[in-house]
């Protein structure tokens, strides 16, 4: 009975996580410096409005992140988009919200092999682009196939090491500004709204971009087994960790703004905010910069590209997929290895054809869907448990789903259409298969009939 019990609570997840571990852990997920390699393309995109346009993206995240409080609360034993939405909603709903999020999982090392090969560059420019992308999709592919993995050690002391660049950024920021001369209360409101450059409809597409600033903060939900008091503490963690990302990129993106000249192109758009360093700190802080974001984003692609591969392996082992290709293993590393070559060759090919913010559209187009998922799952659960006496809840989950919406709306339209088409191959997959599983069964009860027919 001794040895019994001993194994049960072995193989049992133990409850040791209390609220600031999992406010810490999501921050550590979404990154402190998620603003800097998008900083450009918002930039770009908003008119300079980048703050405004982070400040408006953490309204909407801020209602998704109370609708996944709601749903963590009612699923307390680890739960995701496609989870919410399959028990509240239809399982054909649900889905098609996970398969909108393959595509993020494999977005995601697509745009960090992007991102760390215009990195690259800046210490080697005499480089041409499409060389340092093989390179980095291959050396992720390789370590990914040989078992090498990041250890959440290394992913905490990363994150460690990138709050203090941020400290340093924002302390040479601010001596920069208090060298600057005598400037006007004007020029430090401008960043929030400057009439000679606004423009709603480009702010709305950069605030549709800022949405990658927040990507995240909902897997703090896939530790409700290992919380203390999950009903508690996960659904406040979320929201938390929401906010304090907000505030922080606000922060981040505002020194950037003032301290780079309105109308001053940038050397590169895609890292932007290295350059902005540099303005700042000089060669030291652009390199201090550019290393650690270059890092992060290494550590990031790899754990993206093996993450995807094992979602992919496990809808092999499921089914979802075919299981003799997506469904194997390797026997000397112990990773799904085709998986790992697949998702390494569509970065491979994805960095050569995509730009930057394509990526980055792309993976808000599967987000923003199961951010909508999640709100209306959560509508919809208020409605049946109390009507209208859940009515403000559900007034909440409302507001997460239209903002949400109105954001997808508000991506570029070919991201939208690339977007659509995997949703549809999604779809298109689903009734296949659903097809070849119900078929046997119509089969044997025609033979029935024939047979006692005759």
């Amino acid at each position: 009975m001794a040895g019994a019990e001993t194994t049960s609570q072995a193989v049992g997840l133990r409850r040791t996580l209390g609220f600031w571990d999992l406010v810490l852990y999501g921050i550590i997920l979404i990154q402190p410096t998620a603003p800097m390699p998008s900083f450009g393309v918002i930039y770009r995109e908003a008119n300079g409005h980048v703050v405004t346009a982070i400040l408006l993206a953490l309204v909407a995240m801020l209602f998704t992140s109370i609708s996944y409080g709601r749903m963590a609360k009612a699923y307390p034993h680890g739960g995701s988009a496609f989870l919410y939405v399959g028990k509240e909603l239809h399982s054909s709903l649900g889905y098609i919200t996970g398969w909108c999020l393959v595509m993020d999982y494999i977005l995601n090392p697509l745009i960090c092999t992007i991102w760390c090969s215009r990195a690259a560059m800046n210490f080697l420019p005499g480089v041409p682009y499409w060389i340092l992308a093989v390179c980095f999709a291959i050396f992720f592919t390789w370590l990914n196939c040989n078992g090498v993995e990041t250890s959440a050690r290394i992913n905490a002391g990363i994150a460690a090491a990138l709050g203090v660049v941020i400290l340093l950024v924002l302390i040479a920021g601010v001596r920069w500004l208090m060298h600057a001369g005598h400037v006007g209360s004007k020029f430090y409101l401008e960043p929030f709204y400057d009439p000679s450059t606004f423009n709603m409809g480009g702010l709305m597409r950069g605030t549709s971009i800022a949405v990658l600033t927040y990507i995240g903060f909902d897997g703090i939900s896939t530790l409700a087994d290992e919380a203390k008091n999950p009903a508690r503490s996960v659904p406040r963690a979320i929201v938390l960790t929401c906010l304090i990302t907000g505030v922080l990129a606000s922060i981040e993106v505002y020194i950037a703004q003032l301290v780079w000249p309105k109308g001053l192109a940038f050397p590169d758009i895609d890292t932007a905010y290295v350059h902005v360093s540099g303005r700042m700190g000089g060669p030291i802080l652009f390199l201090i910069v550019n290393s650690a974001l270059l890092l992060a984003n290494i550590g990031s692609g790899m754990a993206s590209q093996l993450g995807a591969a094992r979602l992919l392996y496990a809808m092999g082992q499921d089914g979802a997929l075919p299981r003799r290709f997506f469904g194997e293993v390797h026997e000397k590393s112990r990773v799904p290895r085709n998986n790992v070559l697949l998702v390494g060759a569509i970065c491979l090919v994805g960095a050569l054809t995509f730009s930057y913010q394509m990526g980055a559209e792309l993976v808000n187009y599967g987000a923003l869907l199961a951010f909508m998922g999640v709100n209306l799952a959560s509508m919809v659960r208020g409605w049946r448990e109390g009507r209208l006496a859940q009515w403000f809840p559900m007034l909440l989950s409302a507001g997460g789903l239209a903002t949400c919406a109105f954001l997808w709306i508000n991506l570029g339209s070919l991201a939208r259409i690339v977007g659509t088409i995997w949703a549809v191959a999604g779809i298109l997959l689903w009734v296949v298969r659903r097809k070849r599983t119900v078929l046997p069964a119509r089969k044997s009860v025609g033979s029935s009939t024939n047979l006692a027919d005759s």
